[in-house]
């Protein structure tokens, strides 16, 4: 994928028309197939590889001579990008001469994703000939496939391309097809472009997978970047491929601040795009959401309703501000979304109101856990901001999360002979949720304060380490990752989405959490499962997977639903590599703090290329876990 453009097929290289099969284009499938025969035979397979992000490689053989040897003799190779272009390469290895007839077959439905998603997508349009290929046209629209050299005979009804190539001894021959959508132009990819947002950062190391797992997962943000049609200059990332191929706030904030290593232009692109969707108006009118940034509604699982994303989004926002000022933001661009920054406080104190607890802003919602430690976050750290810029109002915010670090030690911890556990929910009667769930990784998330330091968390020390306990014991660490849901929970489901599969975006929060908090042993256990299950999908970590217990011999089960990749999850790989060496910069102070984890759970490392301030950074750990700089910019600081 390079989006918008995207090619979906399996193995075969064949793009048959089944299920998700094709080539699309900003979410409509152009191209639904795309079959080679060679000789009258469909070649037979022998290999697929994914070469980068936006292309692909598929390699087959055809046996054209006669006698008894089973040696092929045509090698036929598919170079496919995700623009829309294939280049189809005959090899001979025949000792004498052959003429080869080359048929590709053709079809297009012009169908949406979500239609094909569904099981709602029609049949194959009628083909004409067009130009130098095939045309097909209907009430959605039109497309088009031109092939260099053109065919020596082009069949609509059948929807035929054919050609017949010479080969002498070792020859070669090819062809190449171009897709296109009518009135799109040509795909041009955001994440290609030489003003990438994201730097082109690399890994050292002792363990094997840390440099693949670096190069995919920028090689994959990159192919999921999408530009703003009305300001093109502003990129942001799509939530996922193949579902989820737009704009998802929450997904998009939460992958940008992961991403904040390779440089602040992602966050600050992802600001502006969602600073012009925040909803705007008079305190208490449209419905009380003055200030919020709207986002869809997300499961939640069985326990709990379907949560809503604005909210996380909303909450999110002046958090990304705030950190990407420390990264490095210009305290121009940062001034310039200030104001969206301050709307999004502003709607969660309305919404917060005389309570303490941020609920659902449905009647009746419930005060989610996940939810409470967000808004404490988005205090604190925008608190910091305002107050970085003489905005008023940070006194405020603090004495409302003092207010709520107090009530929600007393409040939303459930106490049991197992030590206790934090509530998932409080529901509007005060009852609590008491089942145990990866969205409580978010109480170790709290943020990036001045000088390298981390914000207050709402749990106290004990509570912190009792939550450790739990997440490192074995009904929440799977050895692949963390589960969504405790095995031993009522409705534990290892595929479930929110009930027991594997996200990848929680279990890096989880790590980094556990490794600040210094809970090291829980936060190795938990990365190198991570790292171990990287490998096993190709260094392409999936949204999900499921949450079956590791065994000897045993490998993750992938998730039918899964996105892979996924923004949050292709960042969650930057976000391990900077847990293990601990970067934290404090741009505007002209520091940087390095707070590497000592037990050094996969060896030495070493990261290049990662940005602090606009300038190239480096930095090594040690066997020992002794951090060292090796490039930064001028006049930045090591902090103690």
């Amino acid at each position: 994928m390079a989006l918008p453009g995207l090619a979906i097929s399996t193995a075969q290289g064949q793009l048959t028309g089944q299920g998700l099969e094709g080539f699309y284009h900003a979410g409509r499938r152009v191209l639904s197939r795309c079959q080679v025969r060679v000789a009258g035979r469909e070649p037979l397979p022998v290999q697929a590889r994914a070469t980068a992000a936006d292309r692909a490689r598929f390699v087959a053989v055809v046996r054209v001579s006669p006698g008894p040897s089973p040696d092929p003799d045509v090698v036929v190779e598919r170079s496919r990008h995700a623009d829309g272009t294939e280049r189809i390469t005959l090899r001979s290895a025949a000792p004498r001469p052959l003429r080869l007839p080359v048929e590709v077959a053709l079809g297009s439905d012009l169908a949406d994703l979500g239609a094909i998603a569904s099981g709602r997508a029609g049949p194959e349009m009628s083909a004409s000939v067009h130009d130098s290929g095939l045309r097909w046209s209907g009430a959605s629209g039109g497309a088009s496939v031109t092939a260099d050299p053109p065919p020596s005979d082009a069949l609509a009804s059948a929807g035929l391309l054919r050609w017949e190539f010479e080969l002498p001894p070792g020859g070669t021959a090819g062809l190449e097809l171009r897709v296109r959508l009518d009135g799109a132009a040509p795909v041009r990819a955001a994440g290609r472009a030489s003003t990438s947002p994201l730097a082109s950062a690399r890994a050292t190391g002792d363990h094997p997978a840390l440099q693949p797992l670096l190069h995919t997962s920028i090689d994959d943000l990159r192919s999921l970047l999408l530009r703003d049609p009305a300001h093109p200059t502003d990129t942001h990332l799509a939530a996922g491929v193949p579902w989820r191929c737009g704009l998802a706030p929450a997904d998009a904030l939460a992958a940008a601040r992961m991403a904040l290593p390779l440089g602040t232009g992602l966050a600050a692109g992802t600001l502006r795009t969602l600073a012009r969707t925040q909803r705007r108006g008079k305190t208490g009118t449209l419905e009380g959401r003055s200030g919020m940034i709207a986002g869809p509604r997300r499961d939640a699982g069985a326990h709990l309703p379907p949560g809503c994303t604005g909210t996380e989004a909303t909450l999110l926002f002046p958090v990304l501000l705030a950190e990407a000022f420390r990264w490095g933001l210009s305290r121009q661009e940062t001034e310039d979304l200030l104001p969206t920054a301050e709307r999004c406080l502003g709607w969660m104190r309305a919404t917060v109101g005389e309570g303490t607890y941020l609920h659902d802003p449905q009647p009746g919602g419930p005060a989610r856990c996940e939810t409470q430690a967000h808004a404490h976050r988005a205090a604190v750290l925008g608190a910091d901001l305002l107050d970085a810029f003489d905005r008023p109002g940070a006194t405020a915010l603090r004495q409302w999360a003092r207010d709520l670090r107090t009530a929600f030690r007393r409040e939303f911890w459930i106490e049991d002979r197992g030590g206790g556990r934090p509530a998932a929910a409080r529901a509007a009667d005060g009852r609590l949720l008491p089942y145990l769930g990866a969205t409580a990784v978010h109480l170790l998330d709290t943020g990036l304060l001045g000088g390298g330091e981390l914000a207050p968390g709402l749990l106290d020390s004990v509570q912190t380490e009792q939550l450790a306990r739990l997440l490192g014991g074995p009904a929440m660490d799977s050895g692949w990752g963390l589960r969504g849901l405790g095995a031993r929970e009522a409705g534990y489901n290892p595929f479930g989405h929110r009930t027991g599969a594997v996200r990848v975006h929680e279990t890096a929060v989880a790590v980094a959490g556990l490794a600040a908090a210094g809970y090291e042993k829980e936060a190795g256990s938990l990365l190198r499962g991570l790292l171990t299950a990287s490998e096993t999908f190709g260094h392409r970590l999936p949204e999900m997977f499921a949450g079956e217990q590791r065994s000897e011999g045993s490998a993750p089960l992938p998730h039918p639903a899964a996105c892979r990749p996924a923004a949050t999850a292709a960042a969650a790989g930057l976000l391990l590599l900077s847990v293990l060496v601990g970067v934290r910069p404090d741009a505007p102070a002209g520091t940087v703090t390095l707070r590497p984890m000592r037990s050094v759970p996969v060896g030495e490392i070493g990261l290049t290329g990662l940005r602090i301030a606009g300038a190239p950074f480096s930095v090594r750990v040690s066997r020992l876990g002794l951090a060292m700089v090796e490039e930064a910019a001028d006049g930045l600081q090591l902090g103690s």
